[in-house]
């Protein structure tokens, strides 16, 4: 892109009242960013969304000089630009309506690689959290994926070190501009990240990393990736909005259940439970439904305990299954004369037990 272009679409961006749907619609109407501005007053206002508010923005040359000194922060920082409309953008990401028009980036990010997870959690994480992703990430690693979380605490610094450990690539989706990391004792893993992948940013570096800017982040966690996981959570937090973003953007969600108990158990099992995300328990949980086996192997295959003792719902639902094959929620419910509520609770419970396994289409089928 010339320098020209690059202005326009900082100058777009930097439009108070203009989202990036907006954005892209203007877009698309005018042909360019640079068109936009040179498009006649009438036309605009013709325009679905566009208002005298917006336009006056649109012609507020205050944007322009904003824009003139952030390419000038861009280039001194020699940060590389990636344009929704240019082959350089995410892939997965290009496909949500709400994408970022214009992202910027630093390190030695390769997107060409097709396997994408977004991993997502509590900044609390606990023992039992920091153990499972590092053992996810070394069972993955040999299918080589990206990483992609937010370097906040907790679960996402735990990740994105976990990675760099297999040398796999990952990248931290910031919540603020390329020109300062937060939180500050993270700048020790940038070096690491920057060797192995890199960060993506849509924020100025006139940005600060407030709570409104992390909301706005979590979109794109959720919409880099093919699938997202979530590791730990209370029964609010940051990794439940990206969650329900995924399931927005109809991407494959997880969540790692725990005990009941658990204060940052209980987000994950809510998210099972309400069958917004579906039960892992490893990485081969992962791997099946994704369909990422690898060529040279046997399909990886979820073991179940030997000697499993189901009750009587369990065997009925088991044995049907069996029986049957794959069948969906509404099936098992009709054919074997069960309450659905009663089906998915006892359903869960098979799948915490190694029995039952749930399948691409709400389909589930016995192991």
């Amino acid at each position: 892109m010339t320098r020209d272009e690059i202005i326009a679409i900082l100058r777009l961006q930097n439009v108070p009242n203009i989202g990036d749907i907006t954005a892209k619609k203007l877009i698309s109407s005018c042909g360019s960013p640079s068109a936009i501005f040179d498009e006649k007053i009438a036309r605009l206002l013709k325009l679905d969304g566009i208002g005298t508010g917006i336009l006056k923005g649109l012609m507020d040359r205050e944007h322009l000089e904003a824009a003139e000194l952030e390419y000038e922060f861009i280039r001194s920082r020699e940060i590389q630009l990636h344009y929704f409309m240019e082959d350089n953008y995410p892939a997965y990401l290009k496909h949500c309506i709400d994408s970022p028009i214009l992202l910027f980036s630093q390190g030695k990010i390769d997107l060409n690689r097709q396997r994408i997870i977004s991993i997502v959690g509590t900044r609390n994480i606990t023992s039992y959290g920091t153990a499972f992703c590092e053992q996810f990430i070394e069972e993955l690693a040999p299918l080589d994926p990206i990483i992609v979380s937010g370097f906040a605490y907790g679960v996402d610094i735990c990740v994105h070190r976990a990675a760099v450990k297999h040398g796999l690539q990952t990248i931290g989706c910031l919540a603020h501009g390329l020109n300062q990391i937060y939180p500050k004792m993270h700048e020790k893993y940038v070096p690491d990240v920057n060797r192995n992948g890199g960060f993506f940013t849509e924020f100025w570096s006139t940005s600060q990393p407030d709570r409104e800017n992390f909301l706005k982040r979590n979109r794109i966690i959720a919409g880099m990736g093919e699938a997202t996981i979530v590791v730990e959570s209370a029964e609010k937090g940051g990794s439940l909005v990206t969650a329900d973003i995924a399931n927005s953007y109809n991407r494959d969600v997880f969540a790692v259940p725990g005990r009941t108990q658990d204060k940052y158990s209980s987000g994950c099992n809510n998210l099972i439970k309400q069958q917004k995300a579906q039960l892992l328990t490893s990485a081969a949980d992962l791997i099946y439904m994704l369909g990422w086996e690898l060529e040279e192997k046997e399909p990886a295959t979820i073991q179940k305990q030997l000697f499993v003792e189901l009750d009587d719902t369990e065997k009925e639902i088991y044995d049907y299954l069996l029986q049957g094959g794959k069948q969906m929620l509404d099936h098992i419910a009709l054919d074997c004369k069960l309450p659905i509520f009663k089906v998915s609770s006892t359903l869960l419970n098979m799948e915490m037990k190694g029995v039952v396994r749930p399948l691409p289409g709400k389909l589930f089928e016995a192991i």
